[in-house]
């Protein structure tokens, strides 16, 4: 009993070894014969399509917030503080 278990195992880890081969090799293959050659930006700030929609990454976004903050806060009367408070 205990011999067909292990090969079962081996079978089985065989198997799945062959399957992440073949998945390696599709990807290899893509990014030969792409244009580029490379996989596409997933990075918030720099994929185009993101851009075309308006989104930009937490920290752009936090940078902005603060600029408006800002600004807001110099046209502020120095006299009250209240004034710029949220």
């Amino acid at each position: 009993m205990c011999e067909k278990i292990k090969k079962m195992i081996l079978k089985v880890t065989i198997l799945a070894i062959i399957i992440i081969a073949i998945a390696f090799a599709g990807l290899a293959i893509t990014l030969l014969i792409k244009k580029k050659g490379q996989f596409p930006e997933t990075h918030v700030g720099h994929n185009i399509e993101m851009k075309k929609k308006g989104i930009v990454c937490a920290k752009t976004q936090d940078k902005i917030d603060q600029k408006k903050a800002y600004s807001n806060q110099k046209h502020c009367d120095l006299k009250c503080e209240s004034c710029c408070e949220d």
